[in-house]
């Protein structure tokens, strides 16, 4: 049986283990050690591994970064299973050693990420069809095959930290009778689409062009950081999902400002009436910011940005729910390891 180190101490690793494997976990890797245990078994710091271990898996979003510091740290290359994020195969290439240690789920997974189309289950399901069809129409043809393996063992749809920060500012927006309502940048498809649906009409303002013109929804494509497009004291409601935290770092076109999140926070307090309510989600955590991605805040940050305003509601998101009235310095040393926890505030002018 395979000694297995697991290079992740998420949800990728948790559903690399759900999913079924063959060999023995002996412990858990993080890049940089921030708990002595997981899931009941050591964690090691990736410059501390144990001596005996057979196979290294991957379950870990960092896959290109995770390479590089091997490399660095001159582990054995050959000894990694990579899971996800690379355009190629890395590591060990040993397909027999590989789909006996993932088993049938997550080798169905590996084989989608590296487009292994034929070391899948297809042509065994291709066989099936057609010892099976009588329809002569429906024949399988060469020239019209669409193989898609990806979706053998995915859920149905996904429910994580957008969902239901989505979720929670929509309901509270449409159970108010909002008419009008104001965005920075938040998400089209998700909460955008839920006041679209309730007959709301959004006016959204992004750096980045929009995709199609949607009826109740009215754009403005510019930099938000001082909100010059609407007046001081004219909005009634607003919202910015996860966007603000990426002001001012380059990611999406805009220019270069460390200072403009906090910018744009000093305008929006400007541009609410007296009454007006404000919806805004950010990472927090552990201060910082991880260029040039995003920032993460304290909670008490925020409240200290917004002082014109008074908190109504302050709850949280990761990829499991929302955790409702949470105190405000309840998060203030989580890290995260790659995975997100979002303040969700309510404020009112």
């Amino acid at each position: 049986m395979s000694k297995l180190l697991i290079w992740g101490t998420g949800n990728l690793a948790k559903r690399f283990i759900d999913n079924q494997y063959n060999g023995e976990i002996i412990g858990f890797i993080e890049t940089n050690k921030s708990v002595d245990t997981y899931m009941d078994k050591p964690v090691f710091d990736s410059r501390e591994l144990p001596k005996e271990y057979d196979y290294i898996i991957v379950a870990n979003s960092y896959t290109a970064e995770v390479y590089d510091w091997c490399l660095k740290l001159k582990i054995d290359i050959s000894k990694l299973i990579f899971l996800h994020g690379v355009k190629q195969q890395m590591g060990c290439k040993d397909e027999a050693v590989i789909q006996s240690i993932l088993s049938e789920k997550n080798y169905t997974i590996y084989c989608a990420e590296f487009n292994l189309i034929e070391n899948s289950f297809i042509q065994s399901d291709i066989e099936a069809y057609i010892q099976l069809n009588k329809r002569h129409n429906f024949a399988i043809q060469k020239q019209n095959m669409w193989p898609i393996i990806r979706d053998k063992y995915a859920p149905a749809g996904t429910i994580g930290n957008y969902f239901w920060q989505d979720l929670w500012a929509a309901r509270i927006i449409i159970a108010q009778g909002i008419r009008e309502h104001f965005d920075i940048g938040s998400r089209l498809d998700g909460f955008i689409a839920h006041l679209l649906a309730a007959n709301i009409d959004v006016t959204m303002i992004d750096v980045r062009p929009f995709p199609a013109k949607v009826a109740h929804l009215h754009t403005i494509v510019d930099n938000a950081t001082n909100l010059h497009q609407i007046e001081d004291e004219s909005i009634d409601s607003m919202s910015a999902l996860c966007s603000i935290e990426h002001f001012g770092l380059g990611r999406y076109g805009d220019p270069i400002d460390p200072d403009s999140c906090f910018k744009c926070f000093d305008s929006i307090q400007k541009k609410l009436r007296k009454g007006g309510q404000l919806y805004i989600s950010l990472p927090i955590g552990r201060e910082r910011v991880e260029f040039n991605a995003h920032r993460v805040f304290y909670a008490q940050t925020v409240l200290e940005c917004f002082s014109e305003l008074h908190l109504i509601e302050f709850s949280c998101t990761t990829e499991a729910g929302i955790e409702h009235n949470v105190d405000i310095h309840a998060y203030d040393n989580d890290g995260h390891n790659g995975e997100y926890r979002y303040g969700l505030f309510h404020f009112m002018k």
